[in-house]
């Protein structure tokens, strides 16, 4: 199930930072038609930082209600206390999500006996399947590769999306998780080469502006297509870098909001792209084959 083009889908907002269900609905239709194999909600590009419990888990309830068993849901549920990442977890199993991903705890910087506990526990008190997550770039931890080994023996956790861009890891944890295990690349500079290494897919925030591209992206490094993969991933490069210009998700929600699906809302800390982005962005969409007028 956890594998091809995921999209990391961004939270839509009106200007006062109130969740828009309305755009949240057209966003799923978009990707749905668009061919996009999974969507994670509530993720690191979904804001879930500055998500109040509540509307998180009534977040990922309306998601599931619109998708209507279309496409599957992911949940995001991380955070960086065990038992506020189990008390979401828990909540949110009754939901008909596909998993969960739980991002490595941020700020208090765990060992990585502290991080097995910590997924370990998540795994123990759920019923649907856990994802690891690891960005150490926005976390300030890093879940080792044999520490991912570890944690692949347990039977309630199936994958892990990797976004140091280290692409070496692959080859690491295909011998040390199995062939069962899903690798998911969360860097999409790299996910190319990440796929055509072994990797099963991404879990990427470009795809958020062009779902069909990165769907073609992973089908063809997925089945070994080099050739083809690098021509694609060559059109998408300047969004993969334009895309984080500024803190994700501050330029994808931008982006987006060129193209019509959403509103201008993002949550303080968070504050709008900085006007001198825009043309960079605009000019990486239009390299990307994004039609804007034409999504508008």
């Amino acid at each position: 199930m956890f594998e091809g083009s995921t999209v990391a889908l961004i939270t839509p907002m009106s200007a006062d930072g109130q969740i828009d269900y309305g755009d949240l609905g057209a966003l799923i239709e978009f990707h749905v038609g668009a061919g996009t194999e999974a969507l994670v909600i509530a993720g690191t590009t979904g804001e879930s930082a500055t998500l109040a419990k509540p509307e998180h888990i009534d977040l990922i309830t309306r998601a599931c209600e619109l998708a209507d068993g279309r496409i599957p849901i992911i949940a995001g549920t991380g955070s960086n206390a065990t038992a506020q990442t189990l008390d979401l977890s828990v909540a949110v199993d009754a939901l008909p999500v596909a998993g969960f991903l739980v991002v490595t705890p941020y700020y208090n910087k765990p060992n990585q006996e502290g991080l097995y506990r910590h997924f370990a526990a998540v795994a123990d008190a759920v019923e649907r399947p856990v994802l690891l997550y690891n960005v150490p770039g926005r976390t300030g931890v890093d879940l080792l590769p044999e520490t991912v080994v570890r944690l692949a023996r347990h039977s309630n956790i199936v994958a892990v999306k990797e976004a140091t861009g280290e692409v070496d890891r692959v080859e690491v944890l295909r011998d040390g998780c199995g062939d069962d295990f899903a690798l998911l690349s969360g860097d999409d500079a790299t996910s190319a080469e990440f796929m055509l290494l072994g990797g099963d897919g991404c879990i990427s925030v470009t795809a958020n502006v062009a779902p069909k591209k990165m769907r073609a992206l992973c089908d063809a490094a997925r089945a070994g297509r080099r050739e083809e993969a690098g021509q694609i991933d060559a059109e998408l490069q300047g969004l993969h870098r334009t895309l984080f210009l500024e803190s994700n998700p501050i330029p994808v929600k931008w982006a987006m909001a060129q193209m019509g699906f959403t509103g201008p809302g993002i949550r303080l800390p968070l504050v709008s792209l900085a006007a001198e982005y825009h043309d960079e962005v605009r000019r990486a969409m239009s390299a990307a084959g994004v039609d804007i007028a034409a999504a508008a």
